[in-house]
């Protein structure tokens, strides 16, 4: 079902993306600290790392939440006002930081590990590693981003929000892919798999 999904991803085309700046961009990325870090390492949990993310990837995401095209609103009245070039720059800048390491729930650690490099077959939930790669770091040319070392109280907040059927519509087909991945997702994979993917690491195979 994903690799359908992703071949009709590739027909629609996604926002394009200024080249970032990441010099520029560390003066322009204080308005972001009081979230997710200076150094784009959140302490709070439920909003995400930032550093070490595929910069085209953040600036995407960022230019569909300025133009009201994916619903965060605690993040919408900070990005007003920013240009493409703003949000390509931060996200430079952000895309050079050390992604800081986190912890997996080892209770949860069997489920997790299967639902991220198997999926589960009997309810046609594909595998994580699939599109996010088996370390969790993305593959930046198709698109995909950088999931390891996420909070997991981020991640199941997204996973449960694309459950539900939250895209960001035509301009984001990976959101939409998304959707069609998570639907039969329980509760219990999504924590579990959200628990794993804090716990990757570079160097996890």
């Amino acid at each position: 079902m994903v690799r359908i999904l992703v071949l009709l991803s590739a027909l629609v085309p996604l926002i394009a993306v200024a080249a970032g700046d990441p010099e520029a961009g560390a003066e322009k990325a204080a308005v972001c600290a009081s979230c997710h870090g200076m150094d784009g390492n959140s302490q709070v949990t439920i909003w995400p790392k930032l550093a070490g993310q595929h910069a085209d990837y953040a600036a995407r995401q960022s230019i569909l939440i300025r133009d009201g095209r994916r619903n965060v609103p605690e993040m919408y009245p900070i990005v007003q006002g920013m240009s493409d070039q703003d949000l390509a720059d931060i996200a430079a800048f952000y895309e050079q930081q050390s992604l800081s390491s986190g912890v997996a729930d080892e209770s949860l650690a069997e489920l997790g590990r299967s639902i991220y490099q198997a999926g589960n077959a009997e309810s046609g939930v594909p595998a994580c590693g699939a599109c996010h790669g088996p370390a969790g770091n993305g593959i930046p040319g198709a698109g995909f981003p950088v999931l390891r070392a996420q909070h997991a109280d981020y991640t199941a907040k997204r996973l449960q929000a694309y459950r539900g059927g939250e895209h960001n519509g035509e301009d984001d087909p990976y959101s939409q892919i998304m959707v069609a991945v998570s639907r039969n997702l329980t509760d219990e994979e999504i924590e579990a798999v959200s628990s794993y993917i804090e716990g990757l690491h570079m160097d996890r195979w």
